[in-house]
């Protein structure tokens, strides 16, 4: 009696690296450095603006997570797009996908040659992006743990340092540390323009920005086909990650338009590195600069990943050329059948 094998790809991601991919895709450089624009857009209602896009976020991802938990596959909300509406729904949420990560990994490498010219400046930007982009590859290229360990290490940078600043943000508000021991209080929320600084139009600009940096939290799903227990996997993370990210965007801002006069935002570039030169962290712009940098290449490798699993979905829908399928040994899982 023949054997007949059918190959999967392996399932090596636990939970934890599953909660870390959606966060490290989710918080990009533009909580670090463009916060301060989409304030000055929106006033204090910035934080409505996180909420409501919150909220909308852990509907979708409630949604998602149903579909994930029957169904785990590695094309993820593709494949429900396609089952479940039309072939050609899920023929262009795949390529809309791929054509998004493209634009930002072509982005997230010049701004990866841009960090690094902070160090190295004497090395074309180019250069250093594109060793950048062919260390990523290559690793993803290894398994799919390693490409999930890296991702929680990109993802563990950028939360510490969150959290860092929420703390030391809350002190500097209510005890005055780093302001000669005078607590700030919380004044600059009412006392430097309305709710709705930039009026009804403004919010709504400021909203769509808001919903854009949720992007890549959709990560999760890709690695669904890939988890280790998925039904588990998928239960954990569903539930948390979306009020760690609220946590994070919200607490953030919060200690920014707390310890900032909204007219004076436009002047400070950067809140993450004035709060911390505020309390006598001399070495501020090389720390967000490396956090800013571990954000780009965190973008990058969520790209790489998210792309060519949506490209190996259409391949396996022969809707692409076979070439696609071809994969490392180190990312399959082969599974032989005897048939009955």
């Amino acid at each position: 009696m023949a054997e007949k094998q059918n190959r999967e790809l392996s399932r090596d991601l636990s939970s934890r690296q599953m909660q870390m991919i959606a966060l490290g895709g989710t918080i990009g450089v533009g909580l670090f450095m463009g916060s301060s624009a989409t304030i000055k857009w929106t006033g204090v209602s910035v934080l409505l603006a996180y909420a409501i896009a919150g909220l909308v976020l852990y509907l979708v991802m409630r949604a998602l997570g149903e579909m994930l938990y029957v169904d785990p596959s590695v094309g993820s909300f593709a494949n429900y797009a396609t089952k479940y509406i039309h072939p050609v729904a899920g023929y262009l949420t795949v390529w809309a996908n791929v054509f998004q990560w493209l634009t930002v990994g072509v982005s997230e490498t010049i701004a990866v040659g841009m960090y690094l010219d902070y160090w190295f400046p004497h090395i074309p930007g180019w250069v250093t992006g594109v060793v950048v982009l062919a260390m990523l590859t290559a690793a993803n290229l290894v398994t799919v743990k390693a490409y999930g360990e890296m991702e929680t290490w990109f993802s563990l940078i950028k939360v510490v340092t969150i959290i860092f600043m929420i703390i030391l943000g809350l002190l500097v508000i209510v005890l005055g540390f780093g302001n000669h021991w005078q607590p700030i209080g919380f004044s600059n929320l009412w006392t430097h323009g309305p709710f709705f600084a930039g009026g009804v139009k403004g919010f709504f600009f400021a909203l769509s920005i808001v919903i854009t940096s949720y992007q890549a939290i959709e990560i999760i799903g890709i690695t669904a086909g890939e988890a280790d227990n998925p039904q588990v996997a998928i239960v954990k993370s569903i539930k948390s990650i979306v009020a760690r990210i609220l946590i994070f965007y919200i607490g953030a801002i919060f200690v920014i338009i707390t310890i900032y006069p909204l007219n004076e935002l436009d002047q400070v570039g950067s809140p993450f590195v004035e709060t911390f030169s505020r309390v006598g962290i001399t070495a501020a712009a090389g720390i967000i600069n490396f956090v800013m940098m571990t954000a780009a290449m965190s973008a990058l490798n969520s790209g790489i990943f998210s792309s060519s699993r949506m490209l190996y979905t259409l391949a396996i829908g022969k809707e692409l050329s076979p070439k696609f399928l071809k994969i490392s040994k180190t990312l399959i899982t082969t599974i032989t059948k005897i048939p009955t």
